[in-house]
């Protein structure tokens, strides 16, 4: 049998990773015919309801799961893994401001960080975690894992943006295309419809309602992580999850020609950004795994605006934690 993939999750006992591990061990991420070892990381207080889901992950009898490793050490958690879902992060309280929470998660990653120096020569982390880019950036700071092997999950709004804009086109959610999210996982992200496809064709030309696209529909993606929270009661933890696991296939299997996917990645000042800020971009994975961030797509003054913006927040949260950044 093929050597297993080693997989570490955080925060493992937590809605978000329980709906990511049986579909990670069930091969709907790396494959059908690659063996995964589960290595999971909880808090200590958790660790009881981990042997919880690792007793029902043993229930399902998948073919294969080769092993699992249930630990609240970081460095035993990421030792030789390949990939690192990082989902694990305090969650925002009643009348908690983002940059307290940016304080709250950062030392949780510097950590994490510097664990992964414990991972395979081709280890690759994900961050999940909010904020999810600058925890990300705490985590790249603090490692010598290569810069290009970390990145902070964008698709879950790509993946709102291609429904909204699906639904109001009455087309189908495959016909939707070329969905860039830029910059920051927040309120303040730039869901990009000007350069956005319905069918091959742009979208603004297949729905031909500029107030709606410029209000109703990027407020809504902005503002979909509240609105679940008000209507449920609870974060949105499968769609998350499951944008986590599309996130992995993005980046493991060749773009279709002509498209691309939503990847917070280290930047190398493409577009302007400051460099290593991890941020959203438009990304293309080529057939040999490495990726690229498009460049040269246009933007009217408007939504440069929106991308100035969100480049603004990203440097801001940036300096909340320059004292976690080595």
């Amino acid at each position: 049998m093929t050597n297993p993939i080693r997989v570490a999750v955080t925060g493992a006992a937590g809605q978000i990773a329980y709906s990511i591990l049986f579909r990670v061990a069930s091969g709907q991420v790396f494959g059908k015919d690659r063996p995964v070892h589960l290595k999971m990381l909880e808090i200590p207080p958790a660790m009881k309801a981990l042997q919880g889901v690792a007793m029902e992950l043993a229930d399902c009898a998948f073919p294969l799961l080769a092993g699992m490793d249930l630990t609240d050490k970081a460095d035993e958690a990421f030792d030789g893994i390949n990939w690192a879902f990082m989902v694990g992060a305090k969650p925002r309280g009643p009348g908690m401001e983002r940059g307290d929470l940016i304080k709250e998660n950062g030392p949780i990653f510097v950590g994490q960080g510097r664990a992964l120096n414990r991972g395979a020569n081709d280890v690759r982390a994900m961050v999940v975690g909010n904020p999810c880019n600058t925890n990300c950036l705490i985590a790249m700071k603090n490692s010598d894992v290569p810069k290009d092997r970390f990145s902070a999950m964008m698709r879950l709004d790509q993946n709102r943006a291609q429904s909204l804009l699906a639904e109001k086109s009455g087309q189908p959610v495959t016909a939707v295309t070329n969905m860039a999210i830029w910059g920051n996982h927040s309120n303040n992200q730039y869901p990009d419809f000007e350069n956005a496809k319905i069918g091959g064709k742009p979208a603004a030309q297949v729905i031909k309602d500029e107030t709606w696209l410029k209000e109703t529909f990027l407020k809504t993606v902005q503002n979909r992580g509240a609105d679940i929270i008000k209507a449920r009661g609870a974060s949105s933890a499968a769609s998350a999850a499951n944008a986590a696991l599309d996130h992995v296939r993005d980046l493991i299997q060749p773009t279709p020609a002509g498209d691309w996917r939503s990847v917070a990645v280290c930047s190398n000042g493409q577009y302007g950004v400051d460099k290593d800020l991890i941020f959203g971009y438009p990304v293309r994975v080529k057939a040999d795994g490495a990726y690229e961030v498009v460049e040269g797509l246009a933007m009217t003054p408007w939504a440069k605006a929106k991308f100035d913006a969100v480049h603004d927040e990203l440097r801001k949260e940036r300096d909340v934690v320059k004292d976690l950044l080595k």
